[in-house]
């Protein structure tokens, strides 16, 4: 899915590198922990928080995600703006809760950055506890 249409879906505005809407996106992954995303998001992602700050502009330049939406409204100040244009990653924000804009985003066939393992399957889950 190109950035572009995910701008479109979500009701995006763009923060940064508007010039890079031609990205495309595989996965989407969500997590106001950035813990969760070092550990469990892929490349080539989106990846949409309510935590606005350098950490994770950070987060997502070491893991390869390709763009960040901040939801709920949230706007990043403009020291992050500034350095997600160094990291060359595009900044949007939607109105959406977080909640929202996964589901408007996996309807419209984005693939999520985990694999699901059913209850009582032989493969091992994210959390083998369960």
């Amino acid at each position: 899915m190109l950035l572009s249409e995910i701008v479109k879906i979500l009701s995006c505005y763009v923060f940064a590198c508007d010039n890079r809407l031609d990205i495309d996106i595989k996965f989407g992954c969500a997590s106001d922990l950035m813990s969760d995303v070092l550990a469990f998001s892929q490349p080539d992602a989106v990846l949409l928080t309510g935590l606005v700050n350098s950490q994770t502009i950070h987060t997502a330049y070491i893991s390869e995600i390709r763009a960040i939406v901040f939801v709920r409204g949230k706007k990043p100040t403009e020291d992050i703006v500034q350095l997600a244009e160094s990291k060359s990653i595009p900044l949007l924000c939607t109105n959406y809760s977080m909640y929202e804009a996964c589901g408007l985003l996996y309807k419209a066939g984005l693939e999520s950055t985990m694999e699901f393992v059913p209850p009582n399957s032989s493969k091992k889950s994210f959390n083998s506890s369960f």
